[in-house]
Formats: structure tokens, sequence, C-alpha cells
């Protein structure tokens, strides 16, 4: 058994498959294991890479009691409070507790009357979670039929109307619709475009809560390698596979990893979809590139992983800025693809949670800004961008940043094609849109190559953490179910 990449589909899948009784071989093209979810270390610092919200602990905890394991045999977990907060401009931000009844409050000294309609939403958001996580996200993908159930059948209207139609319904205040709306932008999609269904993400956020492993997302990723390392996974990082060949019975036979040929009985990967089928011949491709230029990509991002030498005020370990408009950019990532001209950004500040990732005295920044794929991207417009958000950081919360930078690395679509072979340079895989959601995805398994599955954000459920270890779990037992 081969797996191609480690990201948390392989790393998942891997398990479940070592499990099952198969040797497995991991091989990694960078020299880090992680996939997206790698570390970058500098003078003391240290940041997350890839993703750095923990949401859906109950999608973790039942990864590992599938082992037989908990993940505090791993990793140490925080809840954090508040989770977040949210700029609208200087006078003005939003911080989100870790307790819904405060929540609620909030939501009311906003606009009245706000605090009941949130708790009519949330009743309906944690229907949709209990349908969606505990059932439709664990299908495997295969035909429509999965969708439907008597938890489903009287949902339908709720894949025809969007997130954005039931924020704007339900609150009047653009600042609690811009709330509600911001954790479907996990899912890759516009509010706009994005089935009202998903505001399972909403009871995610907002109930099930915010949580930081202590060391950062990296020490999710070593519990996990840790875990397949004692089922007997074996891993060869700096391992690119450059070539998949097969055969005329239709299987795949053997995988080239720069001069080595390797025989392959199964082969999994893990890797960017459309990248993996460009290892392949033309004729045992699924999907070509038309197919792939026609769906709608989660965007790409713009990265700068930042040393201060000093602690910052007003801000919390996860800061979301929204004093721009939040249509606007959208729009300039979805519909007319280009740079953005006042873009919204996140900043993620882990050492005000966790000391171990900056030294003493000094604040490890990561910031992001949402960007269109497939972008024109060079060193003068990153500096554009990163001046542009310092300034508002400082503006916003009215002190002085710029003069205690110790360094920064950016991170930006080249990466991603380079690093990751991403399409487009994607940063989250492909969005959960009405006509991208569950069936109608790229296939698990190949239909050309009949010992060929995939895994990952490409494929089924769709992108995000917690969506990639369900993913791991879906093609290992799909792959056991059929051999």
């Amino acid at each position: 058994m081969h797996i191609i990449g480690s990201g948390f589909a392989s790393i998942a899948a891997s398990c479940y498959l070592a499990k099952s009784g198969y040797e497995v071989n991991v091989f990694e093209k960078n020299e880090q294991l992680g996939g997206r979810a790698r570390q970058f270390v500098r003078e003391g610092f240290k940041f997350d890479m890839g993703p750095t919200w923990y949401w859906m602990p109950d999608v973790f905890e039942r990864f590992f009691a599938d082992f037989d394991r908990k993940p505090s045999d791993f990793y140490d977990l925080e809840r954090l409070g508040p989770a977040y907060r949210v700029y609208f401009d200087e006078a003005d931000h939003v911080d989100i507790s870790d307790n819904m009844e405060n929540i609620v409050s909030t939501f009311e000294n906003i606009e009245t009357g706000a605090g009941h309609q949130l708790n009519r939403f949330m009743a309906k958001a944690k229907k949709n979670y209990d349908v969606a996580i505990k059932d439709l996200v664990y299908k495997p993908g295969l035909s429509m039929m999965e969708l439907v159930s008597k938890d489903t059948i009287f949902e339908l209207p709720q894949f025809v109307s969007t997130i954005h139609d039931v924020a704007k319904r339900r609150f009047k205040n653009v600042k609690l619709r811009q709330i509600i709306e911001f954790p479907v932008l996990f899912l890759g999609a516009k509010p706009s475009m994005t089935p009202a269904f998903y505001s399972f993400m909403n009871y995610a956020d907002l109930e099930l809560g915010t949580w930081y492993p202590k060391g950062g997302m990296k020490s999710v990723v070593d519990g996990m390698i840790r875990l397949a390392e004692e089922l007997g996974v074996r891993f060869h990082t700096g391992s690119e596979v450059k070539k998949i060949q097969s055969n005329s019975g239709g299987t795949v036979e053997s995988i080239t990893i720069g001069q080595e040929v390797v025989p392959v009985e199964i082969l999994v990967s893990g890797a960017d979809y459309a990248h993996t089928e460009q290892l392949l011949p033309k004729d045992k491709r699924m999907y070509d590139e038309a197919y792939w230029a026609k769906k709608i990509m989660a965007p790409s991002a713009l990265l700068f992983y930042v040393g201060l030498d000093k602690k910052i005020d007003k801000v919390l370990h996860h800061t979301l800025f929204f004093d721009v408009p939040f249509d606007n950019h959208a729009k300039e990532i979805y519909d007319e693809p280009s740079w953005p001209k006042e873009p919204l950004f996140y900043a993620s500040f882990p050492s005000i949670t966790d000391a171990t990732v900056a030294p003493e005295g000094k604040e490890a920044a990561i910031f992001l800004i949402p960007l269109a794929p497939d972008l024109e991207d060079n060193h003068e417009t990153r500096e554009l961008y990163f001046d542009m958000i310092i300034q508002r950081l400082e503006k916003l919360t009215r002190q002085k940043v710029s003069d205690s930078i110790l360094f920064k690395e950016s991170y930006c679509v080249q990466d991603f094609k380079d690093d990751y072979h991403s399409y487009k340079g994607n940063a989250y895989g492909m969005a959960n849109t009405l006509f991208q959601t569950a069936f109608l995805r790229p296939k698990l398994k190949s239909k050309k190559l009949k010992n060929l599955y995939f895994t990952g954000q490409l494929t089924v459920p769709g992108p995000g953490v917690p969506p990639s270890l369900i993913s791991g779990k879906l093609v290992s037992d799909l792959l056991t179910k059929d051999n």
C-alpha cells in the first residue's frame, strides 16, 4: 500500500489502512510531514504555516477513538475564551465569547431582537450539524441517494437557499450578518454561494467553540504521525512522485520517485487531485483540464509570518479585520478575480495563548489575506499588501507595530503551486457550493484504474481539517471494502 502526500487526509488514511492490516508507505514531496500544516521556525519563533483554527473537536475525538485513543494522549487542548475578536472600525469591535448565553447577549446588545433570532438560527444549525457530521459527511459520495433520508428529505429548501439569504432575513445589522457568514469561508465559498444547510458551521463555531492545541496545529500532525508509526506506517520525506505507471489491465503498477521505479499494488493519493491525474497517461485521467477550469476553487491566500520584539495590545489569539466592505472583497475573489483594493484580513497571535511559540516578551504573528486563485504573484505586490495591513492594524488597535518587526516571511499563490502542486495555487481545495457537494465532487476512486484512490480537500467531503480526517476514513473504508 502506497500513499502520496502526508497531509491530514493522507495520515488519517494511513492509520486506518495500517489498522486493517496493510503495510503502508507514505511518500512526501517536502522535507517536513504534514502537507499544508507544516511549521516555520525562526529565531525562537514557531508558526503554523497552514491551518490555525481548531474547530469540531468531536471529529478529532472520533478519529482517535477509532484507535482506542484520545486527543489528550497526543496533545493538550485549550478552549479559547473569547474565541476571537472582530474589528469593524477603530472604535468598534465585537468579541465572540466561549459561552453561548454571552454570545446571545452580545447579539441582543447590538440589535434588539437579534438574541432571539440567534437562538432560533442556532437551533436549526444544531440539527444540521447532527445530520451532517454524524451522518452525511461520513458518506463516500457515490450517489445522490446518500443525501436522501428521513432527516434530510424535509431540509431540501436549505440546499437552494444560502447562508447569505438566512443571515439577511434574520439580522438587520450588517456586523451580525458578517459574524454569521464568516464561518462558511472555511468551506471555501462566499456566503451567497453556500447552501443554508451549511449553517452547521455556525454551530461548530459558536457552540462547540474554538480550541488551541499547545504547540500549534503541528502538535496535531505530530500526534497523528506518532499514532501512524505505532500502527506500522512508514514515512518517506523528500520523496516526490514524478510519474504513475499503469498497465493494459487497467491497474497502477508502479510510481516513479526520483530515478527509482517503485512497484505498487494499491495507490492512494492525498496530493492535489488535478496534479495527481497529470502524472497519469491522458487516457487514464477521469477529469481533464476543462473540468477543473469550470470548478469553483476555494481561495488562495497571502500569508505573512512575523516576529515582533514586544507583546502587542488590543488583539486576541484570533482577530478578524472586517473594517472594509465584505462584498467587494468577495467579488474580487470569485466574480472578478483580481488583487483586492481593500482586503479583509485575519491575524493569529498564538503567543498570547502559548508561551512556547515565541521568545519571552515577544509576539508571534500570522496574517492572512484571502485571494482569488491563480493571481500573478511577486515580491513587490506582497510588500505592498503587508504595508497596507500593518497600517490598518496600527490604526484599528491604536498602537505602533511596524517599528517592532524583527523579521517577516511571506507565502502566496506561487508557493502553494511550488510546494503542494496546488491547482491554481488554491489554499483550501474546492469550494463546497451546491453543485460541488457530496456526490458532485471528484470521486474517491478512479473509474479508469481499479487500484487508484484519492483523498483530501478536492474530493469528499470537502475543505478543512476535520473534513480531511473524514476523507481519510472514507477512502480507507472504500478501499478495504473493494479489496
